[in-house]
């Protein structure tokens, strides 16, 4: 029995429109590749959550043979992967 599809929403304070990014950095553990997410954000949030993600980020500390990219901003769409994800340097550019 399959779920049915639930909204995805943005995760900025006091938003609840449906999200259309997802704010993540590439993490590995040197065997495990995953995008690390910090927030999914609707078109108005974006700047918001990126630049809360980037000071995130400088604050996180990585184990030994943990390696984590800066943050980035993906296109989400519902049933994809994150190695299919469309990276958005624009919308970073504009956040940052």
């Amino acid at each position: 029995m399959s779920m049915p599809p639930y909204p995805v929403l943005c995760t900025a304070p006091g938003c609840s429109a449906p999200a259309a990014y997802k704010v993540a950095a590439r993490w590995s553990d040197g065997l495990t590749h995953e995008l690390k997410t910090y927030g999914l954000a609707c078109e108005g949030c974006v700047g918001r959550v990126y630049a809360a993600a980037v000071g995130k980020r400088a604050a996180c500390r990585l184990a030994p043979g943990e390696t984590l990219d800066g943050p980035g901003v993906y296109e989400l769409h519902r049933g994809e992967r994150d190695k299919s994800l469309r990276r958005r340097p624009d919308l970073e550019a504009a956040g940052s």
